[in-house]
């Protein structure tokens, strides 16, 4: 079977974030499994698409476009996808960069036929130049990264991660699209779990569908010093319990918690056992490693309680968009239904 033909998306909303797009841009184009496209969309932001239409002018495989939703990440990802050609589509965040072999890893994965999606590790570029001595990496999902507890190799999984992921065409034709108003919305709260629910969506729709994570396929993600702190860590965990209570509002508690029920019962507890076995032992952070995970699962416990709450009232909405294009015919996105 021949390697599918990948486009690969990027979404991009800031110029603050200018000198990383072009650093992105550039990794993918030195990929040793050549892209098809490249497409940059811009999340309602005239000057930056003006400033990357007249940056890649001259380059044919790079095209920049305007987000055609509503402001935030799922659109914009709904926008790439209906607007590229490739078999196969990729998303590369915008302040990452991607190893040379990261398309070829993707594409080695869906010689499969029944593969429909194929994730990556993502690697954190801290601004500090180190982990903070305190940051579990249990919790490393919090700054977009591949965090610990993920099994390794090339393996089977319920979800993919967003930053670094590739999906088939025809996964879009079976699920829809990225759901609008439960992901990142430029200034909101730093929401998340769209691929979750996208995913599992997705295995609902096709019950033999497979999908993989395979370590090979690496990105190394900026994380800005911002990012670094407590306050940060804290904010990003409620966010996700507030996200985590809308996609079981979605697909229901069992399927939505399957992979969290794991995390919180073995991989934490661990984590914890570690962190106060390094602080006994006199090793920098272990009592802050264990504290943070003890206030992580807290945090993101009342997020979903007050999220669950505000998904019962309808306060919270998200909407599926159904993908209408094909590699050869592209066609407009429409909402099909959501939460209401």
């Amino acid at each position: 079977m021949s390697d599918p033909d990948i486009s690969v998306v990027i979404c991009v909303y800031t110029e603050d974030r200018w000198e990383d797009i072009l650093a992105a841009v550039s990794s993918v184009r030195a990929q040793s499994h050549p892209a098809l496209e490249t497409l940059l969309v811009v999340d309602h932001n005239p000057a930056l698409l003006d400033r990357l239409a007249k940056e890649y002018k001259e380059t044919d495989e790079v095209r920049v476009l305007a987000n055609a939703g509503p402001r935030g990440l799922s659109a914009g990802r709904n926008t790439g996808i209906e607007a590229s050609g490739g078999e196969v589509i990729a998303f590369l965040d915008d302040d990452a960069v991607a190893e040379r072999d990261w398309l070829r890893r993707f594409a080695e994965g869906f010689a499969d036929p029944r593969v429909m999606a194929v994730g990556g590790r993502t690697m954190p570029i801290w601004a500090s130049g180190r982990r903070p001595a305190w940051f579990p990496a249990e919790f490393d999902w919090v700054v977009g990264c591949t965090y610990l507890g993920l099994p390794p190799g090339r393996v089977r999984v319920r979800n993919v991660l967003g930053g670094n992921a590739s999906f088939r065409r025809t996964a879009f034709d079976a699920a829809g699209g990225f759901a609008t108003g439960i992901g990142r919305d430029g200034d909101k709260r730093p929401l998340g779990c769209e691929e979750t629910e996208l995913c599992i969506r997705l295995t609902r729709a096709r019950p033999d569908a497979i999908l993989l994570i395979d370590d090979r396929a690496v990105i190394h993600h900026r994380v800005p010093e911002a990012r670094e702190h407590f306050g940060y860590f804290r904010t990003r965990a409620y966010a996700e319990g507030l996200s985590k209570a809308l996609v079981a509002r979605s697909v229901g508690a069992d399927k939505g918690l399957e992979s969290e029920r794991r995390y919180a019962t073995r991989v934490l507890p661990a984590g914890v056992a570690r962190g106060l076995r390094d602080a006994v032992l006199a090793r920098p952070g272990g009592a802050g490693r264990a504290g943070a995970i003890v206030a992580g699962v807290l945090t993101a416990a009342g997020g979903y309680v007050v999220g669950s709450v505000r998904a019962r009232r309808g306060d919270a909405t998200f909407s599926v968009v159904e993908i209408e294009g094909t590699s050869h015919e592209r066609g407009e996105s429409r909402e099909r239904g959501g939460l209401s």
